[in-house]
């Protein structure tokens, strides 16, 4: 059987549905829910274009449960804390320059960082130091700690920059560190309740195993007494829902953590925290294939910055393209928006492949352009439908 759509009346029609659908929840919701993005890398490293999907997918899902009436609260998890924080800070000691830094400091702190895992291939000692300059921040030596706070604010400074071309924005930005004094509180209960045990190596573990057999466990402390990134994650969850009493909290990470958070979650429902069952993680697949014209891996700055100049050149090209006052503009804003639809294009759980051709990609049916116009015209419509029932629209979707 062969038929033809009206394509103007589908998105009349599946706007209506989508929108009485969320009227429906809007009515009977309306909960605090607390959103940790895991969107920025380590501090001190600059923004991976591999970091884009945690970032789109995590304010997706925060505008959609604010459009729902939900109270959102917007978290960047940083990772600023850590073994990979000493090995930088021992890095750092050794190959740092105050001037570079100053300079350029991302790249700089990059380079230190790329130097010193290469050298730490073949040297105990470079481990040895960064274990030493950990074990000293986390006892609160200042010289480390000083360090450390010039290296995050350097950094944020820098995601906020990113963040703000992305039309992203946070109501905290949150890290490991801010957790230290918790993992002290959180290691006692574990105590208390039975649920840690020292293994012979030394370290401190939670038997999650069914039997009891410590078949399957978690370690949460090293030999050396210092904490884990699981560790501080406890910590952290516990302190989010003493501050902020939300009723659901979503993880957005990628699904490589999924066997991660299975363990948090299991841990939590073990020291009795029944809230725990409110707490969800939204795995997504990887992205491969961003690459820059010399074919080599990029940061996202690197990639917004070619969807911009990709765009323009598109726009420029086209005869069809009209007279604009801001040509620049129009083409970083059409273009990013490219990005965030030819990633919304393929099922979330799955990797795909990054194609430049297939995001400026005008004709068909697929187009990621040409699935932009509906997009568009769908948001008109739906925002029509909620100033005739009194509701604000929201502006970003």
């Amino acid at each position: 059987i062969n038929f033809k759509i009206n394509r103007s009346v589908l998105i009349q029609v599946t706007t209506c549905i989508v929108y009485l659908f969320c009227f429906c929840l809007n009515v009977c919701v309306c909960v605090c829910v607390y959103i940790c993005f895991n969107s920025s890398p380590n501090i001190a490293k600059k923004f991976h274009a591999g970091h884009l999907r945690s970032t789109i997918i995590g304010n997706f899902i925060a505008n959609l449960k604010e459009a729902l009436g939900n109270d959102v609260i917007r978290m960047n998890y940083l990772g600023d804390w850590g073994f990979q924080f000493g090995l930088l800070g021992a890095g750092f000691q050794r190959f740092g320059s105050q001037e570079k830094l100053k300079e350029n400091p991302l790249q700089h702190l990059f380079d230190v960082y790329v130097q010193v895992h290469r050298e730490a291939e073949g040297e105990e000692c470079i481990h040895q130091a960064a274990r030493d300059f950990f074990r000293a921040l986390e006892q609160g030596e200042e010289e480390p700690l000083s360090l450390w706070r010039h290296f995050r604010e350097i950094t944020v400074a820098e995601y906020q920059r990113v963040y703000n071309r992305l039309g992203v924005r946070f109501d905290e930005y949150s890290g490991e560190s801010f957790h230290q004094d918790q993992v002290l509180d959180v290691l006692e209960q574990l105590r208390t309740r039975g649920l840690l045990k020292s293994t012979e190596k030394g370290t401190s573990v939670v038997d999650l195993s069914p039997a009891q057999d410590m078949s399957y466990y978690s370690t949460v402390l090293r030999s050396d007494g210092t904490s884990l990134y699981i560790t501080r994650d406890l910590a952290a969850a516990v302190s989010r829902k003493e501050q902020h009493a939300f009723d659901e909290m979503i993880y957005v990470t990628d699904k490589s953590q999924a066997g991660h958070f299975r363990q948090v979650f299991e841990i939590l429902r073990a020291m009795g925290y029944r809230w725990a069952q409110s707490c969800r993680h939204v795995p997504f697949g990887l992205v491969q294939g961003m690459k820059t014209r010399k074919g080599e891996v990029v940061f996202l700055v690197d990639v917004l910055d070619e969807a911009r100049s990709k765009m323009l050149r598109n726009m420029r090209e086209s005869t069809t393209t009209k007279h604009l006052e801001d040509p620049e503009d129009t083409a970083e804003k059409v273009g990013i928006a490219a990005l965030i639809v030819q990633d919304f294009k393929g099922p979330l759980e799955s990797d795909y492949k990054f194609d430049w051709d297939r995001v400026l990609q005008s004709q068909g049916d697929t187009g990621t352009l040409y699935l932009s116009f509906p997009l568009f015209s769908a948001h008109t419509v739906l925002a029509s439908g909620m100033r005739i029932l009194g509701i604000t629209p929201v502006q970003k979707m």
